[in-house]
Formats: C-alpha cells, structure tokens, sequence
C-alpha cells in the first residue's frame, strides 16, 4: 500500500517469527549516518532517544525520514507521555514509541488520544508525519497510520510492576518493555540488574506480556538475553559500543607491543 506505514507492518511481522530482532538505542548521539551504519549492519530497527538527551526537532524528523525512505523502522522514546507531548512525537513522523515510565492503563488510555483522531482520540496531525499518508481523509489516518502504529510501554518501576498485565493488556500496546538499569534502582538493587530479586520480577514481567500475547522487549547484552529467552532486543547504544571497543583495541595494542619488547 503506497505511504502505508510498511517499517512499522514489517516490524509488527518479524516480532511474529522466531528469529531474534534486533535494535540499538541511541542516547548521546543522533545522526543519518548513524540510522546509515544501522541499516548496513542489519538491524531491524533503532529508537531515537529524547527522554535522556535533547536532540533537536529537525534532525529527528530526518532521521525518521530516511527510516521511512528505506522503510526501516525508527521509533522515538519521548520525555514525556502525556498526551500533548506524544502527539508532538508523532508528528516527527516515527513509526512508533519507546514509552518510558509507564504505571497504569490509564496512562495509555492518554497515549491512545495523542496517536487516534477524535472521535477515538484528541490528536491534531501535522507535521512529517503526514508523509505516511496517500491523503488525508480520516480513514487513511487509521488504515494507513494508527492500525500500524508501534507502542512498547517501559515497565521501571515498583508501580508498573504491580501493574503489567493491565499495561500488557491494553489495545495500543504492541510489546512490553523494561528499563532494567531504572527498575533495579526501584527494586533496591542499586544498578546490579543481575540481582536473583531483579531476575525474578523480570521473569514475572515476561509471562505477563506472553499471557497477553505481547512480546517482551528488553535492552543489554545480546547473548544473554537470548539466552534468558528474549527475541526481541535492544543490543547496543553506539557510543558506548564504541567506547568500549576503542577501549579492548588499546589494550590488545598495548599487550602486543609488551610481547613484542620482550
């Protein structure tokens, strides 16, 4: 369907097969030569962070651009998920949100009227956004925008938790995150996401979104997850990735020239 919001149907699809899919979160830096080196490696989505960092409106609107250009899918993570606040998000034209904080159905039920055109909901469109469109009737907004529109709610806290089967059950939820680090500290587990306590309450989250047909979505180190069962992933923030490698090439560097001197 031509403007149809095809990353998004494709998405929603891969999550539907076995094989694992695969995301990076970028945090510190935003750029289209990033969402490039993303699609070269293979990913199968990246989510633009503006809850931790301010990238500028501009920018992010051409980087959901170029995802909607290549049909990759490029999702926002707002700072807020008030109502007003989702709709500006959208209207950068991304197919989807990373919701951070989410405690409650209801929240969603604010999300919902910042994704739906009354009478379902209160959101003026405008923006990139509209580019998804073949026009701009209210029944293209629904077919070719809404029905396809991405939502994975950030379970982080004691609330959220004590409340996962009604975000995981909610119409506009697609998958259930976690924010790990964030939750950990709510848990009393101070940033030790490996904790038996932390464990627990993350498999807890998991047969809650899989009672509700809703994959879990998590983000760390990739084969771990894997192992503890997850498919659907968040593997990498790039600029600690390659911090991180820069920091293993300068060691190996350092003990060759070591080896070579003796």
């Amino acid at each position: 369907m031509d403007g149809a919001m095809q990353p998004a149907i494709e998405l929603k699809h891969k999550l539907s097969q076995s094989r694992p899919v695969l995301g990076a979160l970028l945090t510190n830096q935003v750029s289209l030569e990033l969402i490039e080196v993303a699609i070269n490696a293979g990913l199968d989505y990246v989510i633009l962070d503006t809850e931790h960092n301010f990238h500028n409106g501009p920018l992010l609107a051409d980087a959901c651009r170029l995802g909607r250009m290549a049909r990759f899918p490029i999702l926002i993570r707002p700072q807020r998920i008030d109502t007003e606040s989702v709709g500006h998000a959208i209207d950068l034209g991304p197919c989807g949100l990373l919701l951070p904080t989410v405690e409650s159905a209801a929240q969603l039920d604010g999300v919902r009227d910042g994704i739906y055109l009354p009478p379902r909901g209160k959101r003026r469109p405008g923006g990139p956004s509209n580019r998804w469109l073949t026009d701009f009737t209210r029944e293209s907004f629904k077919t070719q925008v809404e029905d396809h529109f991405i939502i994975l709610p950030q379970i982080e806290s004691r609330q959220g938790v004590e409340r996962a089967q009604e975000i995981a059950e909610h119409e506009i939820t697609t998958a259930l995150a976690v924010g790990p680090f964030d939750l950990s500290m709510q848990l009393g587990t101070g940033g030790e996401i490996g904790q038996p306590k932390h464990r627990e309450v993350l498999r807890q989250i998991c047969k809650v979104a899989r009672a509700a047909g809703k994959e879990p979505w998590m983000i760390g180190d990739g084969e771990q997850l894997i192992g503890d069962g997850y498919k659907f992933l968040s593997i990498a923030e790039p600029t600690l990735l390659l911090e991180a490698t820069l920091k293993n090439m300068v060691r190996d560097i350092h003990l060759a020239s070591r080896d070579a001197a003796n």
